[in-house]
């Protein structure tokens, strides 16, 4: 599978899942929900997956934990909010440098 097939099947697993919960749900709920919509389409799926935070080439281990690891290539990160804060994307941008 392409990674644009990948992502665009975990992009309408996510939209099925937000629309059957509604809003205002944990963030933990919408990504056991979005796990098991993935594993349904027969897509290996990881919960809480340590991510390690490389600085000046040495592994640190920095208790991150990725939300889904899907298909061993894309991070899924689960926000249950009315925006994203700058916070979020300083943490994105750590996960793929």
């Amino acid at each position: 599978m392409s990674i644009n097939d990948l992502t665009h099947s975990i992009i309408g697993a996510a939209i099925r899942v937000h629309k059957t919960l509604g809003p205002g749900i944990l963030e933990s709920a919408y990504r056991i929900c979005l796990a098991y919509e993935l594993q349904k389409l027969g897509l290996e799926v990881i919960q809480e997956k340590p991510i390690p935070v490389v600085y000046e080439g040495v592994k640190l281990e920095c208790g991150f934990r990725a939300d889904l690891l899907v298909a061993n290539q894309v991070i899924v990160e689960c926000k249950a909010k009315e925006k994203v804060h700058p916070v979020d994307k300083a943490k994105s941008s750590l996960i793929s440098a």
